[in-house]
């Protein structure tokens, strides 16, 4: 009794460490809400399972020497991963593919205990549970977004010659759709991995509940995905029917409320697909039997000792990470506080009000967004030839875009989630150059580092448009070290990090000390080069910014 209760113990630890980590992208990120139910749908599935567990294994053969070795093995390089997992964790949470390293220690852990207390047939029994918890891991960026803005384009340009078929004039602008009243736009949560990602979840879920074989259960994945595909099309539409018909402001009416259906549509179309497959051909595993004394009820995966040193490396391995960021951030002080100094008496100044979807995503502490057109007063050295001598006053517009998150436990991951090399292709812009990183300078002795990122716009019967974008992600605190003018900066963006980038992090500590975002985005009727707009950024930025004090400039 003692030895299960230290197992279901030390399995738990494990599971709601890795919960808790990944807890912070399906707290933030609508994508993965749903990422919330599914360690729960995972418990049932396995509380299934162990109802028809395999009851044989009692007269089962003892494991070879040497596959005992290697599960042991196995095991050990499990549990050993959790201390750098965990420090890279904790600085790194934005770090994808470190939850899907956590997620496959925890359950090569798990498995190697289920095969320990129950052999190969246990195994294979309990697997699919363990395995559906996968689920829920955030997939890595460079396949979420290419099928991310696919799906968005696929979506737009279906959502728009169904409109222009049913008489609305709607016109595709990346994954914009522009119609009589403004603009109607396809993000992710309507056409990315949300729904993607459910339907796969709905679909393994029911293909489970009925036991299908391998092959229904593909097929039944399939269904579920076609059904989401076809759903998103059809709420597309419906929002460019909203907005043509009444005005733009009844499609926020409309928005979550058609992202509800669309999730009910799939769990709806899932079951009826689950229950006609089941009629055609159920996998029948009627394993089932009474329990009484047998050998298998009582089999123990491995000792008391055992299972208190693996419960004390858990212990240990969160009160050695956390000690070692404490332990740096003594040794932290301020940066130079500086914030945003907004150009209010600048002609054509104007507030721009958040969408109310960007602000539950960011959850801002402090938020604003203004634009104002290039004139005449802004510009210096020969951008005033290059870009404004044009009619109908077409000279250009600036918008500057600034977010501040108090420290946090998830202000990391929401502070990188608002990045120009992110949010504009998602508008139907090209990316043409990331021009790298840069100091300019503000006062005498404050620089800051602004990466730079050119795009066009070129949309049929449309004049091409070109944006200059500049980005700054600063942190509160500083390392009190002497090179601390020059010390590491997320103003690179992780998007461009590499490993030494991130080792740094964990190497000085630096966790989570509450973030700052400017991002000043200058669009132009004609193209102009990187230099040319470098300078007038640099000329503009002393302009924008307002330093508010010098603590930790020396």
């Amino acid at each position: 009794m003692t030895r299960t209760a230290l197992l279901l113990l030390t399995l738990g630890a494990l599971w709601f460490i890795l919960c808790r980590q990944l807890s912070g992208e399906w707290t933030i990120n609508e994508q993965y809400n749903y990422g919330w139910f599914v360690p729960f749908l995972a418990l049932y599935l396995f509380w299934l399972r162990w109802e028809d567990r395999p009851r044989e294994i009692g007269n089962r053969k003892p494991a070879s020497n040497g596959v005992n070795a290697i599960a042991i093995l196995i095991a050990a390089g499990a549990l050993a991963l959790l201390l750098p997992i965990r420090l890279f964790e904790i600085g790194n949470p934005d770090w994808r593919p470190l939850g899907w390293i956590h997620t496959g220690a925890v359950a090569a852990f798990t498995l190697l205990v289920i095969w320990c207390a129950g052999g190969k047939p246990w195994l294979r029994h309990f697997a699919f549970p363990i395995g559906f918890f996968f689920v829920a891991v955030p997939w890595v960026s460079p396949i979420e977004q290419p099928i991310v803005q696919g799906l968005m384009r696929i979506v737009a340009a279906v959502a728009t010659e169904t409109a222009s078929l049913c008489g609305i004039p709607a016109q595709l602008e990346g994954s914009l759709i522009r119609v009589s009243n403004g603009l109607v736009g396809v993000n992710e949560a309507c056409s990315g991995v949300r729904s993607l990602q459910t339907s796969l979840m709905i679909g393994l879920l029911f293909g489970e509940l009925k036991r299908l074989s391998a092959a229904r259960r593909v097929l039944l994945l399939a269904g579920a995905l076609a059904i989401a595909f076809l759903a998103n099309c059809f709420r597309a539409f419906f929002l460019v029917w909203v907005a043509a018909t009444q005005n733009i402001s009844a499609v926020d009416r409309w928005h979550n409320v058609t992202g509800y259906l669309i999730v009910a549509a799939v769990f709806a179309g899932s079951i009826g697909l689950a229950a006609l497959l089941g009629r055609k051909g159920l996998e029948v595993r009627d394993q089932k039997s009474e329990v009484g004394n047998q050998n298998s009820s009582t089999s123990q995966p491995s000792s008391t000792a055992q299972l208190l040193f693996v419960l004390s490396w858990i212990v240990l391995v969160e009160i050695v990470t956390g000690a070692w960021y404490r332990s740096h951030e003594l040794n932290m002080i301020p940066h130079v506080h500086w914030t945003a100094r907004w150009p209010e008496s600048t002609p054509g100044f104007r507030e721009i009000r958040i969408d109310e979807g960007i602000r539950s995503t960011l959850r801002f502490d402090e938020g604003r967004e203004a634009s104002w057109p290039l004139s005449n007063e802004t510009p210096r050295r020969e951008l005033d030839n290059k870009l404004l001598q044009s009619q109908d006053n077409k000279r250009g517009l600036c918008s500057l875009f600034f977010f501040r998150w108090n420290p946090g436990t998830s202000t990391i991951l929401r502070a990188r989630a608002h990045r120009p090399d992110i949010c504009l292709p998602n508008t139907g812009w090209k990316t043409l150059t990331d021009n790298g990183l840069r100091d300019y300078r503000i006062a005498q002795d404050f620089a800051l580092p602004f990466r730079h990122f050119s795009f066009v716009r070129d949309i049929a019967n449309q004049p091409q448009r070109f944006a200059h974008a500049f980005f700054c992600m600063r942190e509160d605190f500083v390392l009190a070290k002497e090179n601390s003018v020059t010390q590491f900066d997320l103003a690179s963006t992780p998007a461009h990090w590499g490993l030494a980038d991130r080792y740094r992090v964990v190497r000085e500590g630096l966790r989570n000390p509450g973030q700052q975002v400017m991002e000043l985005v200058m669009m132009t009727p004609r193209e102009i080069s990187a230099e040319d707009a470098e300078t007038e950024f640099a000329a503009m930025l002393p302009e924008i910014i307002r330093i508010s004090s010098q603590e930790g400039s020396k």
